[in-house]
């Protein structure tokens, strides 16, 4: 039994450091390119740099010094932190409210909420656009309101999952000793879900920060975030795209998420954990 349990372990570490290797390697070819000539990426992207190809920081300089980068940077870092706090904040009082009160009503919510989750965003597309261009949202602010109904649903489901674990009697003490409900929630239930609210926030900053699509539909070329400026700025006339520059701005926008990601990773597992069993 114990060389069975053994050799199935073996099996799915071995499986698991494939899958892995699989995930980083895009990565690293994206890294080791943002070093090479844009010829030399285009001939043979798989290649180490050598002293023929090597283009040192140039790529990065080149990234950096095209226009509006910066502001993108800086535009992409307002959307994706206000979303996040709009979304954890918004999605927790909702799940509160939805696993509190009992009644048809939130029930209904609940799982309008889960079937947000299976509505493929094309099938929304065109017509979000048009009701958000109607009701003059298409600047940063509406943009936040935009992730704030797309996000909603994985982050109330994860939310309320938490929610019923905490018991009931705690709440009840704290009305007791005077608090009024959104006291209670904000000072007794609020600190109790820090890790899922940290494993929403993860989950939901790395799809903001990243995303491409939503910016250019709804800010365009005006207002443009990271991903957009990048294939933008890159991308010079007659359709030429300066590989080398595009693949320094790619690390340079990969960076910020993945040492958000590091410093918070130990608060995932947990809070899906905590959403899924419990709830």
């Amino acid at each position: 039994m114990n060389k069975r349990k053994a050799a199935l372990n073996g099996v799915l570490t071995g499986l698991m450091t494939l899958l892995a290797v699989l995930f980083i390697t895009p990565v690293i070819i994206v890294f080791i390119n943002s070093f090479k000539t844009k010829f030399n990426i285009i001939s043979d992207p798989f290649s180490l740099p050598d002293s023929e190809t090597f283009a040192g920081i140039q790529n990065y300089v080149n990234g950096i010094s095209s226009s509006g980068i910066l502001q993108a940077f800086l535009r992409s870092v307002f959307i994706t932190v206000l979303s996040v706090v709009v979304l954890v904040v918004c999605t927790s009082m909702a799940a509160w409210f939805i696993v509190r009160v009992k009644s048809k009503f939130t029930k209904i919510m609940y799982y309008l909420f889960v079937f947000s989750m299976i509505v493929p965003f094309q099938m929304v597309m065109f017509s979000m656009t048009f009701t958000v261009t109607s009701l003059k949202l298409n600047n940063l602010i509406g943009i936040i309101l935009v992730y704030l109904g797309f996000g909603a649903g994985m982050s109330v489901f994860m939310m309320s999952g938490f929610i019923k674990s905490i018991p009931h009697e705690i709440e009840e003490a704290a009305m007791i000793d005077g608090c009024n409900p959104l006291q209670t929630f904000f000072m007794v239930v609020f600190p109790i879900l820090k890790p899922t609210a940290i494993t929403v926030s993860i989950l939901n900053a790395m799809w903001i920060w990243n995303d491409y699509l939503l910016p250019y539909l709804i800010l365009g070329t005006s207002n443009k975030t990271m991903p957009v400026a990048i294939q933008l700025a890159m991308q010079g006339a007659y359709g030429s795209v300066d590989w080398g520059g595009f693949m320094a701005m790619l690390v340079l926008a990969i960076i910020p998420i993945i040492i958000f990601y590091i410093a918070c990773q130990k608060y995932i597992i947990k809070g899906v954990a905590a959403g899924a069993v419990k709830g």
